[in-house]
């Protein structure tokens, strides 16, 4: 039985993409299937990184997904089915405090697997 009170079983996803548009569509992919709680939209991220063997920068949108650690694959199978990116960032931190009632909500909205 998990503890409501403790964000254990949570984490945070973090995702960039290179528009508002391709966020939004699967933030709401996500969303819907309940597979998240729910996905912020940060815009005007710079990114500099090395691909392919160059410097590269863009501007970037950076998505913020709360979710159980128990649905990461099923986040992840999605994301790389929606995303622009020939090989898109999702890392997965814990989450290590959080309000219990906003804990509660996030593992209301998102589908629990059963064992």
């Amino acid at each position: 039985m998990t503890d409501h009170t403790s964000p254990g079983d949570l984490i945070v996803i973090l995702s960039n993409t290179d528009s508002a548009e391709s966020a939004a569509r699967m933030a709401r992919e996500l969303v819907g299937k309940q597979l998240v709680a729910c996905v912020n939209v940060v815009p005007g991220v710079r990114s500099f990184y090395r691909w392919k063997g160059k410097i590269a920068e863009d501007d970037e949108h950076l998505m913020v997904i709360k979710t159980r650690r128990s649905l990461f694959e099923q986040v992840r199978a999605c994301m790389r089915e929606l995303h622009p990116y020939e090989l898109p960032e999702i890392i997965a931190l814990p989450i290590q405090e959080g309000d219990p009632d906003y804990l509660t909500w996030v593992r209301e909205c998102t589908a629990e697997i059963k064992s």
